[in-house]
């Protein structure tokens, strides 16, 4: 699924062995994001209610921010990491 080899920045070679697995790169990543996405989205709903804020409303926001950062920051993860190539999944991820 990596856009890499389709724009051209890949040479298609197989990633050094004590590389983090594509899978456990976008997990991390997803679960970094998804904290500052629920604070940013957090500050949002403050500045765009002001004084209206109810507390449902703003943690509904923070949820909100927390599933669309972290899903989008995996996926371009997994569009343009390195690790996630094809040959790079096929090496590292199916190893148990």
């Amino acid at each position: 699924m990596s856009l890499r080899q389709f724009l051209g920045y890949s040479e298609g070679d197989v990633m050094r062995s004590d590389c983090k697995p594509c899978s456990r790169l976008m997990r991390h990543t997803a679960g970094i994001f998804s904290v500052g996405g629920a604070f940013g989205f957090w500050v949002l709903c403050r500045m765009h209610y002001g004084p209206r804020i109810q507390i449902p409303r703003s943690l509904r926001w923070a949820a909100c921010g927390a599933v669309t950062v972290s899903s989008s920051t995996a996926l371009l993860v997994r569009l343009f990491s390195p690790e996630c190539e094809p040959q790079n999944i096929a090496a590292y991820d199916n190893k148990k």
